[in-house]
């Protein structure tokens, strides 16, 4: 049987010690309890966007049950109520939608920032998008935009369906570029991938109504006094455009359209004094003036992709005029 030597034994295990006084073991335990925590982080954003679409959810339903007892109210006083308390509802739905953006943008970057993706949280991530971002607008756009309308009842629920379903479709696409390439799928340019989505984002879609709804929260079937019929319209015209707006919704996110993608915004940057500027001025602009500054960052972004694809069909056809102008002008020389 060997002799045990303490000394050696000691210095062996002063040896296995960190400097902060902690043996590896244990260090390694605190490592995996950390990373483990930082697993969470992205998961628990997640949830949190979850529950503001589930609550945009409840505060369409709450707005249409204030108008459904609007038949029933006999004096102004609880008429003017009772669309007061559906205006409040369906910008609170809104807004909630606003703020669910927010969190899916934070889990998506907190998670590439710690090196934390994982199969679980990208489908845990397209269900609250489905929820969030598909069924929530859709309700909201129906229940404030055009349900009130009985000749677009049944074409605005074909509509809000629509959003849901192209929605779906858009995150199932998405899930399967964002896995491993197969061999029956064509190989991915990561330079494309990385800079670019194919179609557009099912967030901004939401956001795009959500921006429309906070900017005019009165329900579009009560909205006699809305700033936006200045412009020469009603209430119906204005039901009909939502309906057709959330179509080209559905359609522009399974489109093939490419919409920038801003994973490099700040990556590499030596000087992020400008880009902390940015980020402060726009802050500052919603902060005060959100109806107005939502809505139009919403609107460049939905419709920046057709822009640039409209571009591109223009951009070659300028090219190759320069190019036959300069070949009759230099034959013309000689």
């Amino acid at each position: 049987m060997p002799v045990r030597n303490p000394a050696e034994e000691r210095k062996k295990a002063m040896a296995s010690r960190t400097p902060n006084g902690i043996d590896e073991a244990q260090a390694r335990r605190l490592r995996q309890r950390f990373r483990k925590g930082v697993f969470v982080i992205p998961s628990l954003l997640t949830t949190a966007n979850i529950f503001c679409g589930f609550y945009s959810v409840m505060e369409s339903l709450a707005g249409a049950k204030a108008l459904a007892l609007i038949p029933a109210l006999g004096t102004d006083s609880l008429y003017s109520g009772a669309i007061a308390t559906a205006t409040e509802h369906f910008d609170r739905a809104a807004i909630t939608i606003g703020l669910a953006a927010l969190f899916d943008l934070l889990d998506g970057r907190v998670a590439r920032m710690t090196n934390a993706t994982s199969e679980f949280g990208l489908e845990l991530d397209s269900i609250a998008d489905v929820v969030s971002f598909g069924i929530a607008p859709a309700l909201l756009a129906f229940a404030w935009g055009y349900g009130e309308f009985s000749d677009l009842h049944n074409v605005g629920w074909a509509a809000s369906f629509l959003f849901v379903i192209c929605g779906a479709l858009r995150l199932a696409r998405f899930n399967v570029q964002a896995r491993r390439p197969h061999s029956n799928l064509p190989p991915k340019n990561p330079k494309v991938d990385r800079k670019a989505f194919v179609g557009m984002p099912i967030p901004v879609g939401a956001t795009m109504i959500a921006s429309i709804a906070h900017f005019s929260p009165r329900p579009a079937g009560y909205a006699g006094e809305s700033r936006l019929w200045s412009l020469g319209f009603g209430p119906h015209v204005y039901a009909i455009v939502l309906v057709v707006l959330v179509i080209c919704l559905a359609f522009l996110m399974i489109s093939t359209l490419r919409y920038s993608s801003f994973k490099n915004v700040g990556v590499g940057n030596r000087n992020p004094r400008i880009l902390i500027i940015g980020l402060a001025l726009v802050v500052t602009l919603v902060w005060f003036y959100s109806r107005w500054v939502l809505l139009i960052l919403a609107t460049i972004y939905a419709s920046h992709g057709v822009l640039l694809k409209l571009w591109s069909f223009v951009k070659p056809r300028r090219a190759e005029a320069e190019k036959g102008e300069f070949d009759l002008d230099t034959r013309s020389r000689t």
